[in-house]
């Protein structure tokens, strides 16, 4: 497995990362545990550095008992790995970062803790560049492993499992890991069980409006704790809340966010799909596809900011990009060869859109109508 783990390369993150560095005196990467934050840092400083913690190593922790003294000293790039087990660093950082001149610079890696964003913004405010970090991209694995990354999922190790069933087993255990002992890592005190039980009935809302009080009456709960459970799995990543957009245009439009897992493969293991033959026959098909199709848009498209749109006449868009001042239109179809709809219409027409794009399956790309155009997710892989 550790031979397949080379032979992913992301450049555009590392380039990122090094830009980031070059303008920023403290560069923090942000994701979920197992998403390849710790390998992009030790491509840019070796774990034996004396410049290098990691926050789970007890050595590392002895090392920063007195932590300005620890840091003060060291000269070029400092890495600090799960800092968010330490937020006390945080001041300490700050101090650091503002030396004139400055003989450090310093990558900080965080598995997306409430915790670390909010010691973050209040102690490095204007000193700090956030990256967030994800599992492997289509653009990462390439257009031909578009099946498998769907069905597996972004995570180094899900992805480059040997086969289906070691695959299946590490996404398991990492649910049971995330829920046992991770939330209370990241200060999110719910009992596991409740949260394990939350996190699996959500599955059923993957590409669905939210709906608090369903949900709650479902849980035994009030809503919100429910809410509370979803704006946890949220700021670790887990999930995605797509925010309605609003304009005044004299319709009745929906105004809850729709709930997509961010990781195909962790839907499946949590929707008790076993395999990509199961995929192909289950309910929850289309929806599969067009949650990892939105995330690999947004990847794509980098916009400002994402939305999806819908009234309750039922015409919708299941995603609205800004970007530069230009609006986009995204459509994910699981079809053989999507046709344009009246609900494609009256998005393109009532929300001005500069282009749609309708992303499915598919090899081949084709205009359905001026400013709309069919494209083969895979197509994202070359771009």
């Amino acid at each position: 497995m550790v031979a397949w783990l080379v032979m992913i390369v992301r450049p555009a993150l590392a380039k990122a990362i090094q830009t980031a560095l070059k303008r920023s005196r403290v560069v923090a990467l942000v994701g979920p545990r197992q998403c390849g934050k710790t390998t992009l840092a030790r491509d840019l400083l070796k774990a034996d550095s004396p410049a290098y913690f990691d926050l789970e190593d007890p050595v590392s922790l002895a090392r920063l008992e007195q932590p300005k003294t620890a840091l003060e000293n060291l000269r070029g790039l400092v890495v600090i790995d799960e800092v968010q087990r330490r937020p006390d660093l945080f001041p300490v950082l700050r101090v650091l970062a503002d030396r004139r001149p400055l003989p450090a610079r310093f990558l900080i890696l965080g598995s997306a803790s409430p915790d670390l964003l909010r010691q973050s913004s209040e102690s490095l405010a204007g000193r700090m560049e956030v990256i967030e970090v994800s599992g492997f991209s289509l653009v990462e694995v390439g257009a031909p492993k578009q099946p498998a990354h769907w069905f597996r999922g972004g995570y180094p190790l899900s992805y480059l499992a040997r086969n289906e069933a070691d695959s299946q087993a590490w996404r398991k255990n990492f649910v049971r890991t995330f829920v046992e002992r991770d939330m209370a890592a990241f200060g999110l005190n719910m009992p596991p069980a409740a949260m394990l039980r939350f996190w699996t009935m959500l599955a059923h809302y993957h590409g669905q409006t939210w709906n608090a009080s369903s949900m709650a009456a479902s849980l035994g709960v009030s809503a919100p704790t429910c809410r509370t459970y979803l704006d946890a799995l949220s700021g670790v990543f887990m999930v995605r809340q797509l925010q309605p957009w609003h304009e005044n245009l004299g319709k009745r439009q929906v105004k809850a966010p729709k709930i997509y897992f961010r990781d195909s493969g962790l839907f499946h293991t949590l929707s008790h799909i076993r395999s990509a033959d199961e995929l192909h026959t289950h309910p929850k098909l289309g929806a599969s596809w067009e949650g990892y199709a939105i995330e690999e848009a947004i990847r794509h498209h980098a916009p400002d900011e994402a939305y999806f749109w819908a009234t309750h006449n039922r015409a919708e868009l299941d995603l609205l990009l800004m970007k530069g001042g230009k609006r986009i239109g995204i459509e994910c179809k699981r079809a053989d060869a999507p046709k344009l709809t009246p609900s494609m219409r009256i998005a393109q027409d009532d929300l001005k859109l500069d282009h749609l794009y309708v992303y499915y399956p598919g090899s081949q790309r084709y205009v359905l109508s001026k400013g709309v155009t069919v494209e083969p997710l895979a197509a994202l892989a070359t771009k």
